[in-house]
């Protein structure tokens, strides 16, 4: 488990690899203007402040009390906690993601990946509110694809729909061809387009067919001693989960995307620095 000023200068550090210009002061306009590195390295660290929360604006005055931590971002004083949930917004899927890669290759790479679904709950608010937001479903299918030597955590991809499984590994898969070299997963993948996508792309198919002949019994056989370490892609989760639970925050389905990438990002900054 990474200290709080660990993982403050490990934000720090990969915002501003992040940005265009990192070497802007942390406060150019004063107090009503801050930089974009320390605008996405506040919005990452927040993540693991809300952890020991009860509510979101209790950030800005829990930050002040660790001068040390501000320290690190080149401040004086923590931002208004309306600046944390208007830059939250600001920033995008696409950018979340580009951070997310570099965070995985920060915690250690390796290739060998696995990919899993679990479900993070939706219904957080009163019955009355998901009625007026027209909020028809409950939980966040949430698919990671994940190292199986470092729990990295290099792509996700979410839906409230009911998507099938071998689709959604497909399109993580191209995402990510180049980096893989072995894909595991579970029946729930078993689809022999998404195998030959493999294999055209020299990555190592290690997807369990469903038993319903004997052939596909014995090809789970042969796989049995490399597939074992698809399981830590439930430890992946488990530790998604162990701090805040199953439940989102952010009340849209775009934040809780967001919410959630920002989770992982900050998955692989605790296990670089564990």
């Amino acid at each position: 488990m990474a200290s709080l000023r660990r993982l403050a200068w490990m934000c720090r550090d990969l915002a501003k690899q992040h940005v265009g210009d990192p070497d802007v002061p942390a406060a150019p306009d004063g107090a009503d203007g801050y930089a974009e590195w320390v605008q996405i390295a506040l919005i990452l660290y927040r993540v693991e402040l809300e952890k020991s929360l009860r509510e979101t604006r209790e950030t800005e005055d829990y930050l002040n009390e660790m001068p040390g931590v501000l320290a690190v971002f080149d401040l004086d004083e923590a931002p208004h906690y309306s600046s944390f949930c208007r830059w939250e917004n600001e920033y995008r899927m696409r950018e979340l993601r580009r951070l997310l890669r570099r965070s995985a290759e920060q915690a250690g790479w390796s290739g060998e990946a696995a990919i899993d679904a679990s479900g993070f709950q939706r219904d957080q608010t009163s019955y009355h509110y998901r009625d007026r937001a027209d909020f028809s479903f409950q939980s966040m299918k949430t698919t990671i694809l994940i190292d199986v030597n470092s729990l990295a955590i290099k792509d996700v991809h979410f839906t409230t729909q009911k998507a099938w499984d071998g689709h959604i590994g497909m399109q993580v898969f191209r995402r990510n061809a180049e980096d893989l070299r072995v894909l595991s997963a579970d029946a729930n993948y078993s689809w022999s387009d998404l195998r030959e996508e493999c294999r055209s792309d020299s990555t190592r198919p290690l997807i369990r067919h469903r038993e319903q002949t004997p052939l596909q019994k014995a090809h789970n056989a042969r796989m049995n001693e490399d597939y074992n370490q698809r399981w830590m892609s439930e430890t992946g989760f488990s530790q998604l989960k162990e701090d805040d639970g199953e439940k989102l925050r952010s009340r849209s389905w775009h934040g809780q995307f967001q919410e959630l990438t920002r989770k992982c990002i900050i998955h692989n900054l605790t296990q670089a620095a564990s």
